[in-house]
């Protein structure tokens, strides 16, 4: 029995979040996209640091519960409601639980690496830092933040519109890649052969 291809709504959640990613809540989307451009704007062009901007909305936000709750107790008003602000167990141990699972994910390839001696992933995880090394040259990195949060604001509805064009290509160029990822590998092994031979 052939199951059908999830839809990109599911993929990504097939909630509140998949629903401003794919812009279907336009308000909300364009509000993150202005939100984004306008963070970006104050700690990148104005040239605010990100410690200084928050110690002072921490600063403002004392101030004003201080004075409120003074106030409250002046003129018989209530307190400011704030919730309990606690970190249950629960959370702790599902956080604990993911990081377990990408630190077990990272330390299997660290495996692969070193003891089974897999050259095809050495050569997909040097790929893979140099290319962060690059981008990581080429921007800082509240740059790159505000680039991941505009490709994945932007990228999902264009995805979804041409899905099948963009499938196709995709396909062709992880088959062109791994043409090449093989190629070098067959020829490195070859080498390390000869050189024990000899």
């Amino acid at each position: 029995m052939a199951t059908r291809p999830r839809s990109l709504h599911a993929l990504l959640g097939g909630g509140a979040v998949a629903d401003v990613l794919l812009w279907r809540r336009r308000n909300v989307s364009a509000a993150a996209v202005v939100g984004a451009t306008a963070v970006w704007f104050v700690f990148e062009r104005a040239g605010y640091s990100f410690p200084s901007v928050l110690a002072n909305a921490l600063l403002l936000l004392v101030a004003i519960l201080f004075f409120w709750a003074k106030s409250a107790s002046l003129l018989n008003r209530p307190l400011p409601p704030l919730p309990n602000l606690e970190v249950s167990d629960v959370v702790v141990e599902k956080a604990a639980d993911h990081a377990l699972v990408w630190i077990n994910r990272l330390l299997a390839v660290g495996h692969d690496i070193a003891i089974k001696r897999d050259r095809k992933v050495f050569m997909q995880v040097i790929l893979v830092l140099w290319v962060i090394s690059y981008i990581g040259m080429a921007f800082n990195f509240l740059t790159l933040i505000y680039i991941g949060v505009m490709l994945s604001l932007l990228v999902p509805p264009v995805y979804e519109k041409y899905q099948d064009l963009v499938d196709e290509k995709a396909g062709l160029a992880h088959s062109v890649l791994s043409r090449h990822l093989d190629t070098i590998i067959s020829r490195t092994g070859q080498s390390t052969k000869q050189k024990k031979t000899e």
